[in-house]
Parts: C-alpha cells; structure tokens; sequence
C-alpha cells in the first residue's frame, strides 16, 4: 500500500484511532492538540497497540519526541513543530517525516528536510480552526505537485468526499479528511464511501 494512503483521516483522540483501525483505514494521523509530553506519551502508546497487528499506519503530529519514545513509525509537523524538533534524532529513530506547508516559503523550508510528503492546505474554507493563510483553491495543487515531483502531495482543508474526484485531478496524491468524517452524522459510512472510492484504479487524468 502507498504511504500515505489516498484517504487519509486525521482525529484528536484515542476512541476514533480505534475507531478507524475498526473499519480498515489504512493511514490515520492522531491530532491532539496542547498536551504535555507526560500526557502525549500515554496517548500516543495506547494509539499504537490499537493499530498494533493492522493494517492502520499511525501518525503521530507534533510530539515527535513521545514518537520516538513510544516507537512510531510515522510523524507530521507543522512549521512551528518543525522549527523546534530534532530532525536529526527523529531521521536517526527512522520514522517517516510529513509536513505541513501553506505558502511558497513554507514549501522552500519542508523541501530542505527531505520530507516523505508534503501536505498543503486549506485547499477550501475549513470552519476547524482560524487559518491565517486563505483557500488555496485547486489550481495550487497542480503548481505545487509539479514543484515537488514524486514527493506524495497531500491536499488539506474542507475537502468532502463529493471535492475529491477533482482534488485528486488536480494532482493530489492523497487526501486529508477532518471534519467530513468526525461531524458526519454517519461517520462510519462516510468512512466506508470514502475507503470504496479510493481504493478503486486511479482513473488518467
């Protein structure tokens, strides 16, 4: 399987890593925000046994330090994350490296860490958080994915599954899904469309 996969949820707690896992997805980003290495620890061990003897790649994002520790294999940062981890200790730990970008500079400085993907968003309004970077629109997609050549492109950012024939024509690789999962009023279908339309055969562009 690709890493990351084509549908790529991202939640913030323990109960929807299980959750996933249940349902077969197969690359999930744990999301949780504003804790301390003592309380992230736990965590991100407990998302590791749930995934443990699956097919659910877990990521971990921020708390590189608690991934290490706990043996991840796979880590996300944003850009402030990434101005304060070790890259060295995390590369030597061998753990996958995806980062965050939201504008040319952005992209410059993931590029010179050799990131294993690139995430770019909002690509859409997302109502989640208070962005300071606007929509980035489908035609970023294209520009971006020919800047970065065969690092896998993950598009973020409001996108619901009926956006993601076009997102992924515009040359996303893979697909960040948030709250079109997690304020669904049925996220366990929502979660099976998603993994039916994703794992068919690409269709050329």
């Amino acid at each position: 399987m690709p890493y990351p996969d084509r549908f790529y949820p991202v939640v913030d707690t323990l109960p929807w890593v299980e959750r996933l896992t249940r349902l077969g997805v197969g690359t999930v980003q744990l999301r949780a925000k504003d804790l301390s290495h003592a309380d992230a620890l736990p965590l991100v061990r407990a998302a590791l046994a749930a995934t443990k003897g699956t097919n659910t790649k877990l990521v971990v994002n921020d708390y590189w330090q608690a991934a290490i520790e706990a043996g991840a294999q796979h880590l996300h940062l944003g850009q402030e994350d990434l101005a304060e981890a070790d890259i060295p200790a995390i590369r030597r730990a061998g753990l996958t490296l995806g980062l965050s970008t939201h504008d040319d500079e952005e992209l410059d400085n993931a590029l010179r860490h050799d990131p294993d993907y690139v995430a770019l968003g909002p690509i859409y309004p997302t109502t989640l958080k208070v962005m300071r970077f606007a929509p980035q629109g489908l035609d970023k997609i294209g520009v971006w994915k020919k800047r970065i050549g065969s690092i896998p492109l993950i598009a973020i950012g409001g996108i619901t599954l009926e956006q993601a024939p076009a997102v992924f024509k515009a040359g996303a690789d893979s697909i960040a899904v948030v709250s079109d999962v997690t304020r669904n009023s049925d996220p366990d279908a929502r979660v099976r469309a998603w993994l039916e339309y994703t794992t068919q055969p690409a269709v050329p562009a």
